[in-house]
């Protein structure tokens, strides 16, 4: 499956992946720790999420390029709206080589 990787800069990973697990506990069967998260979408899509000191590291898997695209777009939009008082810019995804 492709997968993609992005890291967040910020004190509040930890906060944010709890956050982002919290909200989507409702529909999905996360599981989460204060520092690592993971969250099935379905069968074919999966984030998972690892907070740190001083970031918080996304990464998502999905049965295709397509799918991965639209996955990684609706991680951030949720991701922002948490952090709308930090600011978050542009988030960068990187594919593994």
């Amino acid at each position: 499956m492709p997968m993609s990787h992005a890291t967040i800069t910020t004190v509040a990973g930890s906060r944010y992946l709890q956050q982002l697990c919290k909200h989507w506990s409702h529909k999905f069967e996360v599981e989460f720790t204060p520092e690592r998260g993971r969250v099935p979408f379905d069968a074919e899509r999966v984030c998972t999420l690892e907070a740190r000191p001083e970031n918080l590291i996304l990464r998502v898997e999905a049965a295709d390029e397509a799918a991965l695209l639209r996955l990684e777009g609706v991680v951030i939009e949720h991701l922002k709206r948490f952090a709308f008082r930090e600011g978050l810019g542009e988030v960068q995804w990187s594919r593994p080589a």
